[in-house]
């Protein structure tokens, strides 16, 4: 079940960045790292390996930056999966790139982790480095919760490694 979730995911992906592509822009982020860093106990700390979607065509300059949509998905070694749509702003330091998102999503615990809620709220911050022209390697921090809307709310802190590529 998980895999064909996983698997509906990347064709779906895959479909938005040829769409994007016909149209000039798609930005596909590949990114892996671990899923509850913070864990006390040890026992729901795994792996995660993740896809996202950005539209450079879609970026909005506002007073308070540049925004985008961003969809995107993971899955940890636990069988757990996380679907997610929301916005991100990006703000420039010279070449550095601060990348702070919002992404309300799907969580479905699989073997993993009970948070309480399939409605799951992720807040994350990105710092990025541009490697080669319309390539990037970041740095994610991010921390998933239910904001008491579920039974419990443990939340989850994840960490990973990005790499974007705008084709």
């Amino acid at each position: 079940m998980k895999f064909k979730i996983l698997l509906s995911l990347l064709i779906t992906f895959w479909g938005f960045s040829h769409l994007s592509a016909d149209q000039g822009n798609a930005d596909i982020s590949l990114y892996t790292g671990t899923f509850d860093v913070i864990d006390k106990e040890g026992d729901d700390k795994t792996t995660l390996l993740g896809i996202e979607h950005k539209n450079p065509n879609l970026f909005r300059d506002t007073f308070f930056g540049k925004f985008k949509p961003v969809t995107g998905g993971f899955m940890t070694g636990n069988s757990s999966v996380y679907l997610y749509t929301g916005v991100e702003g990006q703000y420039g330091v010279g070449p550095l790139k601060i990348l702070p998102s919002f992404a309300p999503g799907y969580y479905e615990k699989g073997d993993g982790k009970d948070l309480g809620s399939v409605l799951e709220f992720k807040s994350e911050i990105k710092v990025g480095l541009e490697l080669f022209e319309n390539s990037n390697l970041s740095y994610s921090y991010s921390h998933i919760s239910n904001n008491d809307w579920g039974e419990v709310n443990p939340g989850t802190d994840n960490q990973h490694i990005t790499f974007s590529k705008n084709f």
